[in-house]
């Protein structure tokens, strides 16, 4: 068989490389930043999300991070160790666990508030393209059922 059989399997020619050394290269990025707020990229997001809506079922955040509960479970009990989230069963229904911001977390989150536009800054992209970049990136993830 010739090469030319094998053209779509060229690495240059595999969409899914850049994204992947893209999302590796960003991550390092964030942990680098993050690094001296003893903060994970992992834990940084969920505290996002947590500092965004202040309290929320574990499920609906294992929903908005795509993680399941066996990535996410160990990640709060360490958030929950260095006291920036507290956990509690739902008043409505104890089945559910609720996990809450702390405002210990508030302090990190002032701490860490210019992280993402450091990131952002250095990716060599306009705003425009920032825009479109993340347009994109989360049609990707709709069109799959995440996000």
């Amino acid at each position: 068989m010739k090469d030319k059989d094998f053209e779509e399997l060229r690495l240059s020619r595999l969409f899914c490389f850049p994204l992947y050394s893209c999302s590796r290269m960003v991550i390092k990025m964030f942990s680098d930043l993050l690094e001296p707020l003893d903060l994970t990229y992992t834990q940084f997001l969920a505290m996002a999300a947590l500092w965004e809506s202040g309290s929320m079922s574990v499920r609906a955040l294992g929903d908005k991070m795509t993680l399941d509960s066996g990535t996410l479970t160990p990640l709060l009990k360490k958030l929950e160790k260095k006291h920036l989230i507290s956990r509690c069963r739902s008043a409505v229904d104890e089945r559910m666990l609720i996990i809450t911001a702390t405002e210990e977390s508030m302090a990190l989150r002032k701490a860490a508030r210019g992280i993402p536009e450091q990131v952002a800054d250095s990716l060599g992209l306009d705003e425009w393209e920032l825009q479109q970049l993340t347009m994109l990136l989360r049609k990707m993830m709709l069109a799959h059922g995440a996000g």
